[in-house]
């Protein structure tokens, strides 16, 4: 059973997200504020989603998603906010999110979302019949979970993960963001794909020497990204 915390200070909305979880069978945990949802992910170490409200008491939930990616970057999180603003959602991703979605949402929608994470989040923990790729400085190993560069860990999201892996099984390939959100996201993604970018951008700080003029992650003008590879 899946374990999703859900951080909401409207004890009306959080009860009726959490009725819907619980039909879906998941394992819920409560937040009321800030506070309250760090000391439960710091203290529950099997946590596997995390839905985050903006607005709340005490800590905000941009700042408790910062602060849980310092030492945690395999759990899934999702913003759950009512705010709309495009500056808003980049922001909500550059600090460590995985998705977001505005409110109101539908149940059914909400559902969506966790299980698409849920399925990168099970991924990244899961072996695969090829167990390492390398390129140039950098190996991923998928037993270990590990992306290195030079031998120095570098830490990932589950969903940074899975687009280095996709990228890397796909050497010197130019890929389209529809083929990226369909093999990441999955093909019912329902968000925004400008999701894409924002990802790109903080793999790129990561893992470039200087982020605006990429080695490896390169832009393919009209068309999408590629991992350029030795030799290309």
């Amino acid at each position: 059973m899946s374990k999703v915390l859900i951080l909401e200070d409207e004890e009306s909305i959080r009860s009726f997200i959490v009725i819907n979880l619980k039909r879906n069978g998941f394992e819920v945990l409560e937040a009321a504020d800030g506070n309250e949802a760090l000391s439960k992910l710091t203290s529950v170490p099997d946590i596997d989603i995390a839905l985050l409200d903006v607005m709340v008491p005490g800590i905000d939930g941009f700042e408790v998603c910062r602060r849980v990616r310092e030492t945690n970057e395999r759990i899934g999180i999702i913003f759950l906010t009512a705010k709309v603003q495009e500056q808003d959602k980049v922001y909500a991703l550059s600090v460590g999110a995985d998705d977001h979605v505005s409110k109101p949402f539908s149940p059914t929608e909400l559902i969506a979302r966790i299980q698409s994470l849920l399925r990168r989040v099970n991924v990244h923990r899961e072996q695969s019949a090829k167990v390492s790729f390398h390129s140039g400085p950098f190996t991923l190993d998928l037993i270990s979970k590990q992306f290195k560069r030079n031998g120095e860990s570098v830490e990932l999201t589950p969903t940074e993960f899975s687009l280095v892996q996709f990228f890397l099984e796909k050497e010197n390939t130019p890929l389209s963001r529809d083929v990226l959100l369909d093999h990441v996201w999955g093909k019912e993604y329902m968000g925004d794909p400008k999701i894409v970018d924002v990802n790109i951008r903080r793999l790129r700080q990561k893992i470039e020497n200087n982020p605006s003029e990429p080695e490896y992650l390169q832009t393919v003008w009209g068309h999408g990204y590629k991992w350029k590879g030795q030799g290309q």
